[in-house]
């Protein structure tokens, strides 16, 4: 018996060996088999990963399974997916494995199918993705007589799992989307008769052009199929299907020809409560209608008969009725009652643009509030033509009182219209207004929409429109929200076009206020207002590329931030996501500014350029509010009076549409009118005066200053200008940047009264008219910042400047009058003292002469003496203008 046992676990050791083993040895001839089974039978590009073998999976019968299938399309399809698929496995009989060359076709009993994409397409030209199939002589001609191994199918059980399938048709726009699809199907598909047993269930979304007709909806079929291989023919039999919780049921066939499908396939719905229309609206739209009371009827009725081949559908009749049902949900306050639906799908003649739709009733009522409804849908493969009228009154408080719907804010208020609309599709994407036939109006009054993005609610008091052809014409629209007022008439263009298909929303509005105040629009709260945001920084604040529209603004009032602008006037445009400010003015800073130029955020970063036209500012104003004229001019804000501008600028704007100050270029002319200096200095200012004895800023006078500026990269620079005080002029010129950095250059030409009496006695001895107009240039070097400036004086030039003056007149006198009388001036010039004893005096007197005479006679010695003279006087200049600066200091000295 141990023997025995002994030897049965051996054998099966054996076998189990064999079971693992084998499949290595058949694996090669089993991949090559596929590979040229495919080859044989398919016009494409096919790939794999693996071709595995096992007997152990589905003993007693082999189990083969390929991994990673990838199968291309050739043209007019190249580089285009057809087929993706994880895995499909196929089970036989081991027996299978061991046909010769030549022989039987090797039989297949099941096959399983996992996650598997296909994609059916049609082109415009009606080109197919899915004809792969070689033709029968392309086989042939392909074929050796060690090739002729195929497989057959005796299939007992079929299952497609977690897979998807796509239809495109770009002919005509049809669309059709099958995902998690799970698929399994049992029969004996080798009898000429029988039956096959099949469960489905999938989503389904189906769309013609831009008309969506399933979306996601979730569908089930369980049915029985009667199987007449030999004549092709599929019967329904015993099945119910959901199309989400819609049931129908099938009974007819549907017959596989050589030019196609002929079918014969009537289907109703078996249960006629009104609950089963809820049913066919999408879960996420109808909420849970388990405990929903519904009154009513609801019938779906449809036969489809006839050929579907390449040119031809199957005949259609379909209807959908329901007469004077209602629905109450069980949480909400409202009925809805006197429903009325009455719509048929029609084809009679079998030609796909002959298709139409006709809603002939789509009614119902809340409270005493009836709103009626019918429109016709034709030609809907191809360019469909529509004709809609909508007539009745809903009060948008009540939505939430009688559906389920979760709105962001509550609505209020009361739209009445009485509209009707015909035109093709065409006609709308193209701007054919000529075709758009619209007539009927459209009111809404006593509106109030909130929303956590803006600040206060928006209340609508009344907004009156009319519709014409091809145009809307807004007759009144009166709003409030917070402390501002709108008041709106226009035109609106395109509005079927915009909302139906991508076109662009055209208009033109005039639009008028009493108080328009920003904030009133915007969020205060720059926390709130960052997570409120539905869009990405990258995507904030941008011009909706939609928008094609003229505004014309007049506001008595607008109140942004701290500036309070009066009488705004001005016109808006708005067209490829640019915003056009044209002839916009208002007054402002008890002056006048004008406005124009653009904003675009066409590109990723928002730029502008405009064009400020300033007149009669108040400047101490001005420069207090706003940002930008401090940055041109910081230290013009200390100043008083008025402000007249011409200012060009372009540049970025940041994510909260601020200019960037770095990339602002631009230049500006500017104009000061009846301007003094604060008596609250900048420290600029009292840095100055405390480098500048002789000066006192509150007097300095900037009546009619004129100058030019330029700004790039950040930097301002400024054109020379001059300044007056009292007789002294400043010659300004230098740059500063937006960072408050200062480089400027002033240049003070002082006049010699300015001097002291030291100065003015040296002078005063030399009788000249000319010397009494002698000034000095003192430069005073600026750096530093506005806020922590630096002052450094020069002296070099001025006492140069003033020496050389002296001596300039000197030369003169004494060439003019002679020897005599120059000897005593120029003695008590240079001598400056006149108690010197004789005999000095006639010493000086003799070397004078000597100079003079060799200035008047001999200009060989000329610079020596030049070089005398000059020394001598600028030392003495250099002891007072040492004085002048570093001291404190001086009153002006008037006397002669």
């Amino acid at each position: 018996m141990k023997k025995a046992l002994k030897i049965l676990s051996i054998t099966l050791l054996i076998i189990l060996a064999l079971l693992v083993a084998i499949p290595f040895a058949f694996k090669g001839r089993i991949k090559d088999m596929v590979k040229q089974s495919i080859n044989d039978n398919l016009n494409a590009q096919v790939e794999f990963s693996d071709v595995s073998l096992s007997f152990l999976t589905s003993f007693p019968q082999a189990h083969v399974s390929v991994s990673d299938l990838v199968i291309t399309n050739f043209e007019p399809f190249k580089g285009e997916t057809f087929v993706t698929s994880k895995n499909i496995a196929l089970t036989m009989p081991i027996k299978e494995l061991f046909k010769m060359s030549g022989g039987d076709p090797i039989i297949v009993n099941s096959i399983t199918v996992d996650e598997t994409l296909l994609t059916l397409k049609t082109d415009k030209f009606g080109n197919t993705n899915f004809d792969i199939a070689k033709k029968d002589e392309e086989k042939a001609s392909t074929k050796t007589e060690t090739e002729r191994r195929s497989f057959s199918f005796d299939i007992e059980n079929y299952s497609i799992n977690n897979s998807a399938l796509a239809y495109i048709d770009e002919a005509s726009k049809m669309t059709i989307y099958v995902s998690e699809l799970n698929h399994e199907g049992t029969g004996i598909f080798s009898a000429e008769t029988s039956e096959l047993d099949t469960k489905s269930e999938a989503n389904i979304s189906f769309s013609i052009d831009s008309s969506t007709y399933l979306n996601n909806n979730p569908v089930k079929l369980d049915a029985i199929i009667g199987l007449d291989l030999a004549n092709s023919k599929y019967t329904f039999k015993d099945n119910k299907a959901l199309i989400n919780k819609l049931p129908l049921e099938f009974h007819g066939y549907v017959q596989q020809l050589e030019n196609g499908q002929d079918m014969d396939i009537t289907f109703e719905n078996s249960e006629t409560s009104f609950k089963n229309f809820l049913a066919v609206i999408p879960e996420e739209f109808s909420k849970n209608i388990e405990g929903v009371q519904t009154t009513g009827d609801f019938k779906v009725k449809g036969i489809v008969k006839g050929l579907s081949s390449e040119t031809t559908i199957p005949k259609l009749d379909i209807s959908l009725t329901s007469n004077n049902a209602s629905f109450k949900y069980p949480d909400l306050p409202k009925r809805v009652k006197n429903i009325t639906i009455n719509t048929v799908i029609k084809n009679t003649t079998g030609h796909a643009d002959d298709t139409y739709v006709d809603i002939k009733a789509l009614n119902f009522s809340i409270d005493e509030d009836m709103f009626k409804s019918s429109a016709s849908l034709k030609n809907i493969t191809k360019n469909m033509l529509v004709n809609a009228n909508i007539d009745g009154i809903l009060n948008l408080a009540n939505i939430t009182k009688v559906y389920p719907v979760e709105l962001e804010n509550t609505l209020t208020g009361t739209l009445k219209g009485n509209i009707n609309t015909a035109f093709d599709m065409n006609a709308i994407e193209t701007n054919a207004y000529e075709r758009i036939k619209n007539n009927g109006s459209a009111s809404i009054s006593d509106f109030v929409f909130s929303s956590e993005d803006i600040v206060n609610p928006i209340h609508i008091s009344e907004a009156n429109m009319s519709f014409n052809s091809g145009t809307v014409s807004l007759s009144s629209f009166k709003a409030r929200t917070g402390n501002s007022d709108l008041n709106a008439t226009g035109t609106i263009k395109n509005l079927l076009g915009f909302l139906l298909s991508d076109n662009t929303l055209q208009g033109y509005f005039n639009v008028n206020s009493t108080f328009f105040k920003v904030s009133d629009f915007m969020s205060e709260d720059e926390t709130a207002s960052t997570n409120n945001k539905t869009t990405s920084d990258a995507e904030s604040l941008k011009i909706p590329k939609f928008l094609d529209c003229t505004i014309n603004a007049n506001a008595k009032t607008v109140l942004y931030d701290n500036l309070n602008l009066k009488d705004l006037k001005g016109t808006l445009i708005i067209k490829d996501q640019r915003a056009t400010l044209k002839d916009m003015t208002s007054n402002l800073f008890d002056g006048a500014l004008a406005i124009s130029g653009n904003v675009s955020t066409k590109s990723e970063t928002p730029t502008f350029n405009l064009n400020l036209g300033i007149n009669g500012f108040d400047i101490g104003q001005s420069f207090k509010e706003l940002e930008l004229l401090r940055s041109l001019a910081p230290i013009a804000k200390i100043l008083q009076g008025k402000l007249n501008t011409n200012i060009n600028l372009a540049g970025h704007l940041d994510s909260e549409f601020s200019p960037e100050l770095s990339s602002v270029s631009g230049d500006a002319l500017a104009e000061l009118l009846t301007s003094k200096v604060n008596e609250n200095k900048s420290e600029l200012f009292n840095k100055l005066e405390g480098s500048l004895n002789f000066i006192d800023f509150d007097k300095l006078d900037l009546k009619d200053l004129k100058t030019k500026l330029e700004f790039a990269n950040g930097k301002v620079s400024v054109e020379p200008f001059q300044l007056k005080y009292d007789d002294i002029t400043i010659d300004v010129s230098g740059s500063h940047g937006f960072d408050k950095k200062l480089e400027y250059n002033a240049i003070f030409n002082v006049p010699a009264k300015y001097l002291g009496s030291d100065v003015n006695q040296l002078i005063g001895k030399i009788d000249n008219k000319e010397a009494k107009n002698i000034t000095i240039p003192v430069t005073a070097n600026i750096g530093g910042t506005y806020t922590s400036p630096s002052v450094t004086t020069d002296l070099t030039s001025g006492v140069k400047n003033l020496t050389n003056q002296l001596i300039e007149i000197e030369k003169q006198k004494l060439l003019n009058k002679g020897k005599d009388k120059v000897s005593d001036l120029i003695s008590g010039v240079i001598g400056g003292n006149k108690t010197k004893t004789d005999s000095i005096k006639k010493e000086q007197n003799n070397s004078v002469k000597d100079v003079l005479s060799d200035i008047i006679k001999n200009k060989k010695n000329q610079t020596e003496k030049d070089s005398t003279t000059t020394n001598t006087t600028e030392d003495a200049v250099k002891n007072v203008l040492g004085g002048l600066l570093g001291g404190k200091k001086k009153k002006v000295d008037t006397k002669k």
